[in-house]
């Protein structure tokens, strides 16, 4: 019998945090049931770029350089075949290292930034005509920057009222943005100059920099950032304020570490979810996972279950389907939005609901395990043009391994399963995952690094008396909610909660068809920020009278 193997669990945002997730090769192994677990689920803009990146070529290899650059190391626009986008793609000359002097730190990589200048106040000649406008920058996440771009409406909405430019910048291991191509993730000797310390250096030099070659140096730059790219952005606001006059961190769990938030939140979460829109929605889906897991205990029992499925391929593990309907629950409880929307796959409005609707149309006495299945079809297969259920996906084209690393290095986020939730009841043990991050990448965790460095613990009683200028915004539907800031600092780091709202929903492109709570909260985030920019403006002109 095979030994389950461990592979680390990370949600969205990032960023679910790890557990050991059982493959295994034989029918007799699915006999013995190892403890539960959160399954392996892909970080959330990562599971979408999967179904893009089935039907694109992965990006060409580089050597700590880029075809797309010129040849003097200055950045060079690259539009190609992307005229129809809203934005134009960059490329910056990134150094490697930002905090050493040893002979690597120096060597050069190309930084992806995209740009979109349409309604950009540019400065005038001489002056006469007043100053440039703001610059908004984007703080790229675990993914490819054209994704956040696309999906991060709001920017672009509120550009023209601000006569901003926007700026979205690539992380750094992501995307096209890899320093060692394909190579990046290698081993522990690439991977090393992976951290959120060596991103925030990135985002700062490359804000510097673009400034100069404008000649906007006195331009007030606010940051943006959404799930862990709202992480970033709050984080950069308090470690480069020199650079940035505010940010917005939306759906950021900066809380989520050490013993800040309840471990069981996230999927105590999830269920409040489900258990508010129906109580038998709640209870036939927590009695499915025993069901699965004695249906799929043998060979014929998963032949079984891969028709039930309508597997592209059969069923290997029982807890591939088991993985497979938990990540239909856990992603759809994130993007409950209140409208249509593909961000992840194609949903209805308040696709929550609708899935409870499906599993309460049925008869009591309907089977559970199809009852659960024509609910998770709501995620994976709304538009009905899917002909068979991805259920054993070990696909990887674009390349996991990169917040696989951040979450065996710095990005520990604790997370178990409560018994009052309705998934399997899970624990969690910072020695297992030591062992589990040893074992994969020679590597053992720093899990307290996070709050050392940018602090958590009694956040209202720091940052009350040292930050400012930052927008919490957070919808309470989303499970990452519990983790971010959910109450006012001060009068200039503001927590924006909606009770309706889910991740990052405020950063959608407005809609006719957005309910009143959504803009009202949209309505703030601008006032807030006209009001940074107009006391810069005002301390400006102290200034230099």
């Amino acid at each position: 019998m095979a030994a389950p193997r461990p592979l680390l669990a990370f949600l969205p945002l990032l960023l679910l945090a790890a557990c050991c997730s059982p493959v295994t090769t034989t029918a007799a192994a699915h006999s013995s049931r190892p403890k539960p677990f959160p399954p392996a689920i892909t970080p959330l803009h990562l599971q979408a770029l999967r179904q893009q990146q089935r039907r694109a070529a992965s990006s060409s290899d580089v050597k700590l350089a880029a075809p797309a650059v010129a040849a003097d190391g200055n950045d060079k626009d690259t539009n190609g075949t992307a005229a129809a986008k809203p934005f134009t793609a960059h490329y910056f000359p990134q150094e490697l290292d930002h905090f050493t002097f040893t002979p690597n730190a120096s060597m050069v990589f190309y930084q992806k930034y995209l740009v979109n200048d349409t309604f950009w106040r540019r400065p005038t000649a001489g002056g006469g005509g007043g100053a440039a406008g703001p610059i908004f920058v984007y703080t790229g996440n675990e993914g490819d920057i054209e994704w956040f771009a696309t999906n991060t409406g709001f920017m672009f909405d509120i550009a023209p009222k601000f006569g901003a430019l926007l700026v979205f910048i690539e992380h750094r291991f992501y995307g096209e943005s890899k320093p060692f191509g394909n190579d990046s993730y290698a081993s522990a000797q690439t991977l090393g100059y992976l951290t959120s310390t060596q991103a925030l250096a990135d985002f700062a030099v490359l804000i510097t920099s673009l400034k100069q070659n404008l000649s906007v140096e006195a331009a007030p730059v606010v940051v943006f950032g959404g799930s862990y790219g709202g992480m970033l952005a709050s984080w950069f606001r308090l470690k480069y304020p020199h650079v940035a006059i505010g940010a917005l961190a939306s759906s950021a769990p900066i809380l989520q570490f050490d013993n800040i938030t309840p471990w069981s939140s996230f999927y105590d979460a999830v269920s409040q979810d489900f258990k508010s829109e129906s109580l038998n929605c709640f209870y036939v889906i927590k009695a499915t996972w025993d069901v699965l897991i004695e249906r799929g205990s043998n060979d014929t029992g998963l032949m079984e279950l891969s028709k039930m499925f309508r597997a592209c391929t059969t069923v290997k593990s029982v807890y591939s389907s088991q993985n497979w309907l938990w990540t239909a629950f856990s992603y759809t409880a994130m993007v409950d939005y209140p409208t249509p929307a593909n961000f992840l796959q194609n949903l209805p409005a308040y696709p929550v609901k609708e899935m409870c609707k499906i599993i309460d149309g049925f008869p009591a006495n309907a089977d559970i395990v199809k009852k659960t299945l024509a609910a998770a079809n709501v995620y994976y297969n709304y538009t009905g043009d899917q002909t068979c259920s991805h259920i054993e996906d070990d696909d990887d084209p674009h390349g996991l391994g990169g917040w696989q690393w951040q979450a065996c290095t710095e990005m520990i986020m604790p997370m178990v399963v409560s018994n009052e939730s309705m998934f399997p009841p899970s624990t969690f043990s910072y020695d297992e995952r030591s062992d589990e991050c040893l074992a994969s990448w020679g590597v053992r965790p720093r899990p307290h690094w996070i709050t050392t460095e940018y602090g958590g613990y009694k956040i209202d009683k720091v940052l009350k008396r040292f930050g400012s200028n930052i927008i919490f915004s957070n919808g309470m539907r989303d499970p990452w909610s519990r983790g971010g800031v959910l109450k006012n600092i001060s009068s200039s780091i503001i927590a924006l909660v909606t009770e309706k709202g889910a991740h990052h929903l405020d950063f959608r492109s407005a809609t006719k068809d957005d309910p009143d709570w959504v803009i009202e909260q949209r309505r703030q985030e601008v006032d807030i920020i006209q009001g940074w920019i107009d006391q810069y403006n005002k301390d400006m002109t102290e200034m230099s009278s």
